[in-house]
C-alpha cells in the first residue's frame, strides 16, 4: 500500500487519452476513517494525493473495499 502513489505518478504519464486506472482497496475495509497502521495512513495519503491531483478526475466506488476509476481531466 506503501507504493501506490508511486505506482500511479508511474502509471498516469502512460494512460491512453481515454484509459482508467481501476484501484482496489482504497476503503481499507473502513480504516482509513481512522487510520492507526501504516496501510492505513498510506491509503489515506494516496487517496488524497488523487483528490487533489487536477490532471485527473476520479470516482470512488463503495464496492467491497473500494474501488477507485481514475481517468485524465479532459481540457
Amino acid at each position: 500500500k506503501g507504493n501506490y502513489i508511486n505506482y500511479y505518478e508511474a502509471v498516469l504519464p502512460l494512460l491512453a487519452e481515454d484509459g482508467i486506472i481501476a484501484v482496489d482497496n482504497v476503503l481499507w475495509s473502513g480504516r482509513v476513517l481512522d487510520p492507526k497502521e501504516p496501510d492505513d495512513h498510506a491509503i489515506v495519503a494516496f487517496n488524497d494525493h488523487v483528490a487533489a491531483d487536477g490532471r485527473v478526475v476520479a470516482a470512488l466506488l463503495t464496492v467491497r473495499d473500494g474501488v477507485m476509476l481514475i481517468r485524465r481531466r479532459r481540457p
